[in-house]
């Protein structure tokens, strides 16, 4: 199947970069949004963004403004998609809104198109109910700033056709991306699957009084060399963004609970730099400033304890065959900036040390962290990582 035409579906933080990047990628695009003032202020973001791709010679200035003329504005859905081959809907994390979208789309795109969701953590399977043509409905999660960040997950919804799977890992491809598959549709896919359970591990510890916030920041900046902890991290971002994902998770799984922590944060309006107070306060809203964190605080939390979870929650994705080790390692690595895969750690670190450590958090913290059957599986058979020549991968002794 041969892409021509995307319609993108929202001019937004996320919809216009994608806009961009297929535009940029000698794609035609409509990019779709309810008002021209919306549409008008994506547009102005993708000619700041590119202005600032040519100032740093990623982009000639001859093919800049060949991709801006390449993006058509549209307000109206039907005229937005009824000449293209492929959609992506950005719209915001509501169920319900995303299904009228795609109610919408597919009675007006041509029938050979495929529908695509830049959700993060929504089962494509819901979204593409909405649709009498499911088997085109795929996942095409876009890491933000889409113009910047290599990696997009690629979804499989339960019907979604090996044509769909392809044609879209082949469109990611092509627009300079770096595709990871999920082959399975489980709540939060593959990136935030793994990290929001590691995120709410650390969080109930603090809200169970087991380490400070500090503590736990500490270790990441002044042990593992992270450029800024889990809440500062979470503070930047926008603690409303990770909150809907956990209470996704919350939804669908039987044994999360998402940390009163948060909860109790999020019912204040405290979410971060953007409201100038989350987990530590802000100059003043939108202004961030590096929290000041004393080094010694570093000593006193296990900078691994959210490696641990996020090991047993990758050996879980293996055991249901939703993605293999490598994907998952290049997940964390391009979407997080991890300098090693989460699996490339666990074999150094020694499986039967994780799950020992996993026992203990299973203990403290609910049946939530049970250490996955795989891992018992592995140590049972001596697959203890580099130690022993196999763990998640194969070694040469």
């Amino acid at each position: 199947m041969e892409i021509k035409r995307i319609a993108v579906m929202g001019a937004g933080a996320m919809g216009h970069g994608i806009a961009q990047v297929a535009a940029v990628a000698g794609f035609d695009v409509n990019m779709r949004d309810i008002s021209e003032e919306f549409l008008a202020g994506g547009m102005k973001n993708i000619r700041w963004s590119i202005g600032k791709l040519i100032e740093k010679g990623r982009i000639s200035p001859a093919d800049g403004d060949k991709a801006l003329k390449r993006i058509k504005t549209i307000v109206p859905l039907k005229e937005a998609v009824e000449n293209v081959d492929f959609v992506i809907e950005a719209a915001p994390e509501i169920l319900k809104l995303k299904q009228q979208i795609f109610k919408e789309i597919d009675s007006y795109a041509p029938p050979h198109a495929i529908l695509a969701t830049n959700t993060s953590a929504l089962l494509i399977t819901e979204i593409a109910a909405a649709t009498n043509r499911p088997q085109k409905v795929v996942g095409m999660h876009f890491f933000n700033p889409a113009q910047l960040m290599r990696l997009v997950e690629v979804i499989m919804g339960q019907k979604t056709s090996g044509d769909t799977r392809d044609v879209t890992i082949d469109l990611a491809k092509k627009f300079g991306k770096e595709p990871v598959l999920c082959k399975k549709d489980v709540p939060g896919f593959i990136a935030n699957r793994i990290t929001i359970a590691a995120t709410n591990l650390v969080m109930w510890m603090v809200y169970k009084g087991d380490c400070t916030i500090e503590e736990v920041d500490a270790a990441a900046i002044y042990k593992t060399g992270m450029p800024m902890g889990t809440f500062g991290l979470m503070d930047f971002t926008g603690l409303d963004i990770g909150y809907h994902v956990a209470k996704f998770m919350e939804e669908k799984e039987p044994n999360f609970k998402v940390s009163p922590l948060i909860e109790e944060k999020i019912k204040k309006g405290e979410l971060g730099v953007k409201t100038g107070k989350g987990f530590y306060t802000y100059p003043e809203k939108g202004k961030w400033a590096m929290p000041q964190i004393s080094p010694e605080k570093a000593e006193k939390f296990d900078s691994m304890t959210q490696t641990y979870e996020m090991v047993n929650m990758a050996a879980e994705l293996i055991r249901n065959d939703v993605a293999t080790p490598e994907d998952i390692d290049k997940t964390l690595k391009l979407g997080f900036n991890m300098p090693i895969g989460v699996l490339d750690l666990a074999d150094t670190l020694g499986i039967d040390l994780i799950l020992s450590k996993l026992r203990d958090i299973e203990a403290k913290y609910g049946v939530f962290y049970k250490p996955s059957q795989l891992l018992e599986q592995m140590v049972k058979k001596g697959e203890l990582g580099t130690k022993t020549g196999k763990g998640f991968y194969t070694y040469k002794k």
